[in-house]
């Protein structure tokens, strides 16, 4: 089923030759072992389109959102998440497609903003719970954003937790390289409107990102893929002056298509972006947040939780309005 692996060859960012790409935690290239992305068959589009065959919106939504290769997000609602992980990437791997997973459990998990306030019970709890997802993939070929947002969340918290939060990271890394040799995993680092590229350049490395594949942007945002690569060329460059590598990042692209408005949580007039894909501009564009899907009870979303599906939001993504 699975084709051949072969070395990393190269990183798509363009620095001078002297400068060292740090080397991916693992050799094995999971989109060599497959047969193109994974689209997840339950997820919340997949869900109402199932149950609404009559609503006039189900064609539009089915075709440009729920068949498109999104990632499936992991916490505490997943219940035992190792064999939840399992199975969805044992599910994959039958068809030949690479999946993209999220883990996004983390002790004290969106501290500042609130809205998606929550995660594992402790530092501790988190390990565990972090082993066990990637233990649930073990060998399968796989891609893992690891905890969007939790970079750029810094503005009401102590050094203290800072530094506990970094060293969770830093664990969770540690697990997947020893638990999930065919997974790239990629440490979540904002967007271009949070952090700028020198700071978030340092805390990615003091997060422990060497032993990470690359590094993800723009989940759950609205930047544009230019302004996410020029940004995420710039922490590479800040990566490569300050600590003498660079790494592969991707983008997510599931409601980038009209840019931001300077607003994150469910702006009006967005759109949905390039496809899931390889290349585009960074190691991979993907549908990392699935469009229609609510970041709070904020903006068109007024009225719902965080991860809810409305449909109405999703079907003007399609069109832009």
């Amino acid at each position: 089923m699975r084709r051949r692996l072969r070395t990393l060859l190269a990183s798509l960012v363009a620095l001078p030759l002297t400068l060292a790409v740090a080397p991916s935690a693992h050799a094995a290239d999971p989109t060599t072992m497959t047969n193109g992305f994974y689209v997840d068959p339950d997820s919340s589009a997949k869900r109402w389109v199932a149950a609404n065959r009559s609503d006039g919106r189900a064609p539009a939504v089915g075709a440009s959102v729920a068949d498109t290769p999104m990632a499936r997000w992991f916490g505490s609602w997943s219940g035992a998440v190792g064999a939840a992980a399992g199975a969805y990437a044992g599910a994959a791997d039958q068809a030949d497609k690479l999946p993209v997973l999220v883990a996004y459990n983390i002790y004290n998990r969106d501290y500042c903003g609130g809205h998606s306030a929550g995660g594992a019970a402790s530092p501790s709890a988190y390990a565990d719970w972090i082993s066990q997802f990637a233990g649930g993939i073990g060998g399968r070929p796989a891609v893992v954003i690891l905890e969007p947002d939790s970079l750029g969340d810094y503005g009401c918290m102590t050094q203290d937790q800072i530094d506990q939060r970094e060293g969770m990271l830093t664990g969770a890394l540690a697990s997947f390289s020893r638990q999930a040799p065919n997974t790239w995993t990629y440490l979540d680092a904002g967007n271009p409107g949070w952090a700028n590229a020198a700071t978030m350049a340092r805390r990615l490395h003091e997060a422990g990102l060497r032993q990470a594949h690359g590094f993800s942007l723009n989940v759950s945002n609205y930047f544009t893929t230019a302004e996410n690569t020029a940004y995420g060329n710039a922490v590479n460059s800040e990566l490569g002056a300050r600590y003498g590598y660079t790494k592969p990042f991707v983008v997510d692209t599931s409601r980038n298509g009209n840019g931001s408005n300077g607003q994150w949580c469910n702006p009006s007039g967005r759109r949905i972006g390039t496809p899931t894909r390889t290349g585009g501009g960074a190691e991979m564009l993907l549908w990392i947040k699935t469009p229609g899907e609510s970041d709070g009870n904020c903006g068109v979303g007024g009225g719902s939780s965080a991860g809810q599906f409305l449909p109405e939001v999703a079907y003007k993504m399609i069109y832009g309005y």
